[in-house]
């Protein structure tokens, strides 16, 4: 099982990840969740700015950050992808939030196919608020997870079935991305009965196993959003995130 750790400051309690990201948040209790959409995607720097002026508009310290979605305009290279976590998990560390190498903000970041953004930025972001009863509904997020087995050794040693873009391959790489989704889950103790949205980031089509590999396991009961995208690391062709957020907003543009 897969080690679980409290951020107290934050009010809630992550799944350890990558120094990157964690591998999925949950409210602690006293919390729960609510989740920003922004209009259009804010570049890094200035989204950064949006959301900790939307925690003081809301009486909510920068440490009550807990996950974000972003947007890039391409898949990096396995170099490139180390140095803009570097550069992305400096605010992290500025907030308070990310300490020796440990980070427990959960995290999406994906690529656009078409109408994409000059520069990464934040598509929404998921923050902590008190709960004013006892939480009926569970609030939890689980980070983007690629068909890449874990590991420190370079993307393309990693991948499932790299290159394999065949109906075959893609239903072996979806399948591999909903067992992770699930181990994930059940180390905050969540199931597929307990999401609300589920996400798909593929430029494929993902028709050929929907029913088998997605509807059948639950993991589609409140739909599927599929957007036509790619993972954030070239090579990887399918990814995954699932929450369940009790409150969702939206930012107008700027």
């Amino acid at each position: 099982m897969s080690e679980v750790r409290s951020f107290e400051p934050g009010g809630y309690r992550y799944v350890r990840g990558p120094f990157q990201y964690s591998a999925g948040i949950a409210a602690e209790p006293g919390f729960t969740l609510e989740r920003v959409c922004f209009a259009v995607p804010v570049p890094l720097e200035a989204g950064f700015a949006r959301i900790a002026a939307h925690l003081e508009a809301r009486g909510r310290p920068l440490t009550a950050f807990a996950a974000c979605e972003l947007r890039s305009p391409a898949p990096f290279s396995d170099q490139g992808f180390r140095d803009f976590n570097r550069v992305y998990v400096g605010t992290l560390e500025r907030w308070g939030i990310f300490r020796a190498e440990e980070n427990p903000v959960a995290r999406s970041n994906v690529c656009p196919e078409l109408r994409k953004p000059a520069v990464p930025g934040f598509h929404a972001f998921t923050y902590t608020v008190p709960a004013t009863a006892a939480a009926a509904i569970p609030a939890f997020v689980i980070a983007g997870s690629g068909e890449a087995r874990g590991g420190d050794g370079p993307y393309r040693e990693r991948i499932v079935r790299p290159g394999d873009a065949t109906a075959d391959g893609l239903r072996e790489k979806a399948r591999f991305v909903l067992e992770a989704m699930e181990h994930r889950m059940a180390a905050l103790g969540f199931t597929w009965r307990d999401v609300l949205a589920s996400q798909v980031y593929t430029v494929y089509d993902p028709y050929p196993f929907l029913a088998d590999e997605i509807e059948r396991r639950g993991a589609a009961d409140h739909g599927l959003t599929w957007y036509y995208a790619r993972p954030p690391v070239v090579g990887l062709d399918y990814e995954m995130d699932v929450r369940a957020v009790p409150a969702e907003l939206a930012l107008p543009a700027p």
